[in-house]
């Protein structure tokens, strides 16, 4: 999901990984590998990150018109 929406992995420690994007404050990191589940409160920091980039995007488009 973080991928599709742009945002780029950054190695991490361990099985961390570290996403960046643009339009999104700081970094986010999730741990585990790929195809292990998420905790619930990563679920929570991926939902709000992308919600945050996806609200940055519709006033850029906005501005934009």
């Amino acid at each position: 999901m973080l991928r599709q929406l742009g945002f780029t992995e950054l190695p991490g420690k361990g099985s961390h990984t570290n996403w960046i994007h643009p339009l999104y404050t700081g970094k986010l990191t999730v741990s585990g590998k790929d195809t292990s589940d998420a905790k619930s409160y990563q679920e929570k920091e991926v939902r709000q990150a992308i919600k945050e980039v996806e609200e940055k995007q519709q006033q850029e488009n906005q501005e934009d018109e």
